[in-house]
């Protein structure tokens, strides 16, 4: 499928003539470029500013929620709701946010999405209650879902074909980085100054953005760009996305058998089934599904799901691993994480640069590999384990997950359209987020189930007291997140060690099976990978840097 593209300034550039080829995909000879406008490493490092915003939040407000749910009197369930509603906001948006980027230009959604996102960040810190704090998260969710398929239609539209990975791995190193940054920088600033400075802190990142993005950005139509919307195929693709991501939320605190949640998943599936059957009918569709007609593309798609399945799932124990079993501080266990981080920031343009040479299919099969094997060697960690040994492990997982990153995103993003590249982004963002968190929920439940059985099987071998009547579903709760509740007044030191070690063996049992489990997904991802190839089309004019 061919693209097309009009100028910056909307005329027809004139065909390309016998020295001058043109470009695959693109309706005539770009035009030579004078100035920074439309420079296509300017344009990379414009959106990283945007992309790091969304990244860094991803991570650096778990550490202020102590202290936001301090200073508000906040409960659980309001500090639960600041994560939950910025993630349900995101995921809903990100298809509808990459489609309005194909119709009215990924320049100026992008530039949008940058004022929004900083806006409603300063809102959060000069909020004062739960509720407003709450209310900006949904609208900062809002606006990062703009951001991140604008970032990757920019890319898109300003890279030639043989450049695309490269600059893609570049993007995945910023928000390599940004997520590693976040534990770090959200401890320092709780710290030093207090928790809206968490916020403030996205204001003069969003700046620089803004100011370089009106001068640097420059705006790449499709001649086949959407002209209209589809709002019931909106409607229905949201619905279901909000169906399936609350179920999914929900359902560890709920229970999987309940009845709210068979009945948001199963809203869900009958939405996805009701909204495939309207994108086949609609004008123009907010997904053409002529898109997974190709098989790359799919299988990209799926591969980005059961990537984050993987790490997301199992990387979310990690965290409890290191601050409740080892006992961390946030920052000290950001720290303990940083060879995972630190590789994929080096990883990723290294994997750009592999599998613009060789292609993405070897790397991501080989990859999904690396990373099964590294989450097979975490599933043996145990409470003594060394900073050496779970180094090498981390390290091991992010040298994995850097070339499935980069080259995942290539593929769905550079096997669609030039008009759909905005939709396209957003379905890789989608697929993130749904991957991520099918595996945390999905793998909590393995988690449990293995705490639930080796809880009071650990607890009598070590000839401990009998727990009194309603205190043991209380003691598995807290053993599903490595905590090990204080011993009564009284107890002897010997017993009250016996009681923490059961509680510690129980979760890091837990945990070993659902990396185990995640592996195997990350082996059957490999498979997935075998599936997968370049995109045929040139992503736009060939720029000499």
């Amino acid at each position: 499928m061919s693209s097309q593209t009009s100028t910056a300034t909307g005329r027809t550039p004139e065909p390309p003539g016998p020295s001058d080829p043109g470009i695959p995909g693109v309706s005539g000879a770009p035009e030579p470029r004078s100035g920074v406008r439309g420079h296509p490493w300017l344009t990379l490092v414009t959106v990283a500013f945007g992309i790091t915003m969304v990244a860094l939040d991803g991570t650096i407000v778990a550490i202020a929620n102590p202290a936001i749910q301090k200073d508000l009197g906040a409960s659980l369930a309001d500090v639960q709701w600041i994560t939950n509603g910025y993630l349900l906001a995101l995921a809903v948006a990100l298809i509808t946010a990459g489609k309005l980027g194909d119709r009215f230009g990924h320049r100026q959604t992008f530039l949008v999405g940058v004022v929004g996102f900083a806006a409603a960040s300063g809102a959060i810190g000069l909020g004062g209650s739960v509720s407003l704090v709450v209310a900006f998260r949904v609208l900062q969710g809002l606006f990062g879902a703009l951001l991140m398929p604008a970032a990757l239609g920019l890319l898109r539209a300003s890279f030639p074909a043989e450049k695309l990975n490269t600059a893609i791995g570049v993007w995945g190193a910023v928000i390599g980085a940004s997520t590693a940054a976040g534990p770090i920088v959200g401890g320092l600033l709780v710290e030093k100054v207090n928790w809206e400075s968490v916020f403030f802190i996205n204001i003069p990142v969003a700046l620089v953005a803004l100011l370089m993005g009106l001068v640097i950005l420059r705006d790449h139509r499709a001649e086949k760009a959407p002209r209209s919307f589809d709002v019931p195929g909106i409607v229905l693709l949201s619905g279901a996305m909000f169906c399936l991501i609350w179920a999914l939320i929900k359902a560890p605190s709920w229970g999987w058998s309940d009845p709210a949640t068979l009945v948001f998943l199963g809203g869900s599936l009958l939405a996805f089934l009701v909204f495939g059957l309207w994108e086949t009918k609609a004008k123009e569709p907010l997904v053409p599904l002529s898109m997974f007609r190709s098989v790359p593309l799919t299988a990209g798609t799926v591969l980005m799901v059961l990537m984050a399945f993987g790490f997301m799932g199992g990387i979310f124990f990690v965290t409890f691993y290191l601050q409740n079993v080892h006992g961390m501080s946030p920052v000290d266990s950001g720290i303990r994480l940083l060879p995972l981080t630190a590789m994929m920031i080096v990883a990723s343009p290294l994997a750009g640069w592999l599998i613009s040479k060789a292609g993405p299919r070897g790397p991501l099969v080989g990859a999904m590999f690396v990373a099964a094997i590294a989450m097979f060697g975490l599933s043996t960690l145990d409470s003594d384990s060394s900073f050496a040994v779970t180094s090498l492990w981390f390290a091991l997982l992010g040298l994995g997950l850097a070339p499935v990153m980069v080259g995942a995103t290539d593929v769905i993003v550079g096997n669609a359209p030039l008009e759909h590249s905005g939709v396209a982004g957003g379905l890789q963002q989608a697929a993130m987020q749904v991957g991520g968190s099918l595996g945390t929920a999905v793998l909590g439940v393995v988690m449990a189930t293995r705490v639930d059985t080796t809880l009071p099987e650990k607890w009598a071998d070590a000839k401990l007291p009998p727990l009194p009547p309603g205190q043991e579903d209380k003691l598995k709760g807290a053993a599903e997140v490595g905590v090990a509740p204080p011993a009564p007044t009284g107890t002897p030191a010997q017993i009250a060690e016996a009681m923490k070690s059961v509680v510690h063996d129980s979760f890091i049992s837990g945990m070993g099976l659902a990396f185990m489990c995640a592996g195997v997904v990350a082996v059957f991802a490999s498979g997935v990978a075998f599936f997968t190839k370049r995109g045929t089309s040139d992503a736009g004019p060939s720029v000499h840097v």
